[in-house]
């Protein structure tokens, strides 16, 4: 009997200490909360860009020979018309002037040729001669007539092939590398161009940006033209981390996607009054926007399990775990809340780490 009582005093000792331990667990800690409110923010999004002259013209020779002048050098600003390359031109000179005899004698071909049938048309008229005779010394007007033709353009295209040897720019720009030099001899189907001018005066700025973010664009703005018409300017940081000190403007957007990364291919035009910009460049596209009515919360009232965002709502003093979706702004303290969480709601705004979901929770006084 004895022995039973003292079991019995021993599960009653059990059961009370584990009450009083639960009881404690239970016992409501103190947190810093944070109330959601909507207010205007500005999100800055950045894309890697690729810089483009509005004119990136590669300059092949469209003749054969040994180049005897190079009349630039790499990264001069030449204007449209202007020299570049002087290609040899002896042989050209000699294949206009044999084109231009060849005319001449086949304009005396021509000539010999009516007069044989002036004579033959007044014999025919008399009756001297036969109709084929008359046919035979047109025919040969005729055939005169073409080789003279034949000869003309012979002329013009050597006219034309030592006009090539002089090679000009075909725009304003700036000249890019030069990678032959007098005595080189090139031809139409070298392997490099002579050289590449570069129309800098605006530069294409060239960046992708992701399906979903332009579905948003196209639904805010109503359609692609009008996207294109009303969104704001844009940004250039460079490659050392400096904004560019000019704006520029979203001129046109692929009707594509790219089926590899499933982007569109964007393209904005950047004055380049000092031509700071170079064409081959690189840097990073900044749109910025100004949002109204935004949810905005802390990062550090949030914490992550299995890639999603949650925060805890205090819920009749309980805490309550919650998935949020999320876009951190560009000050990486806060994030911008797109669904998950409403307008006036409590959050736990530090130490989210050591609660659990239902815990009781008390709101710590500032």
């Amino acid at each position: 009997m004895r022995k039973q009582f003292y079991v019995l005093t021993v599960l009653c000792c059990v059961c009370l200490a584990s009450c009083r331990n639960k009881s404690t667990g239970e016992k409501p800690q103190e947190y810093p909360v944070f109330t959601v409110n909507a207010s205007s923010v500005e999100t800055t999004d950045d894309y890697p860009a690729t810089i483009r002259g509005r004119q990136d013209i590669e300059i092949y020779p469209q003749v054969s020979g040994k180049i005897v002048k190079v009349a630039v050098t790499e990264g001069e600003r030449v204007r449209r018309g202007q020299t570049l390359f002087i290609i040899d031109q002896v042989p050209y000179r000699a294949a206009l002037h044999t084109a231009t005899a060849n005319v001449q004698a086949a304009k005396a071909n021509v000539a010999t040729a009516q007069l044989t049938y002036d004579g033959k048309k007044e014999l025919f008229d008399q009756k001297v001669i036969s109709q084929f005779e008359l046919s035979t010394a047109k025919n040969a007007l005729l055939t005169a007539r073409a080789q003279q033709a034949q000869a003309e353009a012979q002329e013009v295209d050597a006219r034309n092939n030592l006009s090539y040897t002089v090679v000009t720019s075909p725009a304003d720009g700036v000249v890019g590398t030069i990678p032959y030099r007098v005595g080189t001899l090139v031809s139409s189907s070298s392997a490099q161009p002579l050289t590449t001018v570069s129309d800098n005066s605006v530069m294409y700025v060239y960046f992708s940006m992701p399906e979903n973010r332009l579905l948003s664009l196209v639904r805010r703005y109503g359609s692609v033209e009008n996207t294109l018409k009303r969104m704001p300017p844009v940004s250039l940081k460079l490659n050392d981390g400096t904004v560019y000190d000019k704006r520029g403007r979203v001129e046109s957007i692929s009707g594509v996607l790219d089926t590899r990364t499933g982007a569109a291919s964007f393209r904005a035009a950047f004055p380049n009054p000092t031509g700071l910009l170079h064409s081959g460049g690189a840097g990073n596209v900044l749109i910025t926007e100004r949002l109204d009515n935004a949810l905005t919360i802390p990062q550090e009232a949030t914490y992550e399990l299995q890639d999603k965002v949650f925060v805890y709502r205090i819920i009749h003093g309980r805490a309550k775990s919650t998935p949020v979706e999320v876009t951190p702004l560009n000050d990486k303290k806060m994030y911008i809340v797109h669904s998950g969480l409403d307008d006036n709601e409590t959050i736990v705004a530090e130490g989210v780490g050591l609660l659990k979901d239902g815990m009781p929770v008390n709101i710590k006084n500032k």
